[in-house]
């Protein structure tokens, strides 16, 4: 870490900001470090870890100031996935240790520059998308249907339920002491939000959630009223150590015999490249949310995010990347630097080793409120309304992409997104008009064709019909002055043109521009 940004992580100006943003990352990350843990069959202390390492091993390497790294859900289903092929959780600790080493080589080599190709449609849409999905997920958790893990975000859940059958059996499972806390969350956070001497007082209004719904289930369990809160997953459960020896054994080291297993490798190079993929996508998300509108480098992040990995495939933990869900939360509790992500792990540190019994005193549904308000933040009708305003090449890879990621699950919804948003990247290309222009000179008529900037290969077709449309007698005129670049297969199609095609059917073809650049010339 920098002078400078040491020096900027303690700022008078910023400093409480990042340290009370840091509180409410904490106690949205808990339960979502162990839901991920559990949903992707690991144990549950393996969540916490990747959390932690997210916040300080991560943190402190990160060049991003509001980016929050940690377990992903979006990597739940190839965790689980590789922990069955492998055989072992520690032999999956190798190829996460593994994966973590080739995330630096991508950060050396600066692939993290691909993010710059990824469209704003996909990067809104995934944003919007991680917004209905929480109040989708998060509904059942805030009336006190705790069966499913809080981390599970996948549309096929594990226990034979989709996301939309859940919700269909809320009336007849509901938790009366849970719906009071959790409206009673959803409703303190919207008041705090709307009256400004409480959006700005030194409190957030998520902690004042959280302290609340503790209270609210003390009275219920001192008056011994059938609301209270207890049992069957309805508070955070933080596994808790009776003594040191029992800690040490919570964590895992890898099995370094895995090293012979190529399964281990093939399972190496998929964390690599699916959390590497995600990182660069919540990254540029996050950067769209910040309000000072700071861009974090990309392959710093890669390098940091293989720091994170190497660490966690040592000492226990689950793969992690950037993510947008504390993210969002990051940015929208004031966060100004990295000083939030690292402070947030210090907690998870204080909550696993100093005050798990405490901790697993909050209702799930008052964490639930929390990230329900963040959904419909995320998940904004004016967001839906500024994408439909923009036109059907942004509006339908920005629909498409929520609507994949809602119903399938976040890499195959961001895959189908990408691949949409390239679709209509490529019609655009084809259907962008060839700049010509008509000159009556004193030798006849001559069409002038002026080339673009970059002329790719997906312009041949263009060009190709264009020549096909050429009169005999005609004179063409093909002016590349204003060409950086022209593809190969292009060049030789304006050359067959030009030297065979053109005067096969008594069409004269002379080139400006061409010689210096692309060894093309009238005489060729």
């Amino acid at each position: 870490m920098s002078t400078n940004e040491q020096s900027s992580m303690f700022s008078p100006k910023t400093v409480f900001k990042d340290l009370t943003a840091g509180v409410v990352v904490f106690l949205v990350a808990l339960p979502l470090c162990l839901g991920i843990a559990s949903a992707s069959d690991a144990p549950l202390f393996s969540g916490l870890v990747a959390g932690i390492i997210g916040g300080l091993v991560i943190g402190a390497v990160s060049g991003s100031s509001t980016s929050v790294s940690g377990p992903a859900a979006g990597l739940t289903a190839v965790v689980a996935a590789q922990i069955a092929a492998l055989g072992s959780f520690e032999a999956f600790l190798f190829a996460v240790f593994v994966a973590g080493i080739l995330q630096i080589a991508l950060g050396v080599v600066k692939a993290g520059a691909l993010s710059s190709f990824f469209p704003s449609s996909v990067i809104k849409g995934l944003l919007a998308a991680i917004g209905v999905i929480l109040i989708l997920k998060q509904t059942p958790h805030l009336v006190g249907i705790d069966k499913d893990a809080m981390g599970e975000m996948s549309f096929f859940q594990p226990d034979g339920e989709t996301t939309f059958s859940e919700l269909l059996n809320i009336v007849d499972l509901m938790h009366y002491g849970a719906i009071a806390v959790g409206v009673t969350s959803m409703a303190v956070l919207i008041i705090w939000d709307k009256i400004k001497f409480l959006k700005e007082s030194l409190v957030p209004g998520p902690v004042v959630v959280v302290l609340l719904g503790v209270a609210m289930n003390f009275v219920f369990l001192k008056i011994g009223s059938p609301w209270a809160i207890q049992g069957d997953h309805h508070l955070v459960e933080i596994p808790v150590t009776e003594s040191l020896s029992e800690f040490k054994q919570a964590f895992y080291t890898p099995d370094w015999g895995a090293a012979l297993n190529p399964r281990a490798y093939v399972a190496a190079v998929t964390i690599a490249i699916v959390a590497s993929l995600e990182t660069l996508l919540n990254l540029d998300a996050v950067d769209k949310l910040d309000p000072d509108k700071r861009k974090s480098p990309p392959s710093r992040e890669l390098i940091a995010q293989g720091c994170g990995n190497m660490t966690a495939g040592l000492i226990g933990g689950l793969p992690v990347t950037s993510v947008i869900i504390r993210g969002s939360v990051n940015v929208r509790s004031g966060a100004k630097t990295k000083l939030s992500a690292i402070f947030h792990g210090v907690l998870l540190v204080a909550s696993v080793v100093l005050l798990p019994t405490y901790f697993n005193m909050i209702p799930m549904s008052a964490l639930a409120g929390i990230l329900l308000v963040t959904g419909f933040k995320l998940a904004s009708p004016a967001l839906f309304r500024q994408m439909w305003g923009q036109g059907k090449p942004q509006f339908y890879p920005f629909f498409i992409t929520v609507a994949a990621i809602v119903l399938t699950d976040l890499l195959i919804g961001i895959l189908i997104g990408l691949g949409v948003a390239l679709v209509f990247i490529l019609w655009s290309n084809l259907k962008a008009p060839i700049r010509q222009e008509l000159v009556t000179t004193d030798d006849g008529e001559v069409l002038h064709i002026y080339m673009a900037e970059q002329v790719s290969f997906l312009k041949r077709a263009a060009y190709d019909t264009l020549f096909e449309g050429c009169e005999s007698g005609s004179h063409v005129a093909l002016d590349a002055s204003g060409t950086d670049y022209i593809d190969p297969d292009v060049l030789s199609l304006l050359s067959d043109f030009k030297d065979a095609r053109g005067p096969a059917h008594g069409v004269t073809v002379t080139f400006t521009g061409f010689e210096e650049k692309f060894n093309l010339s009238n005489g060729s």
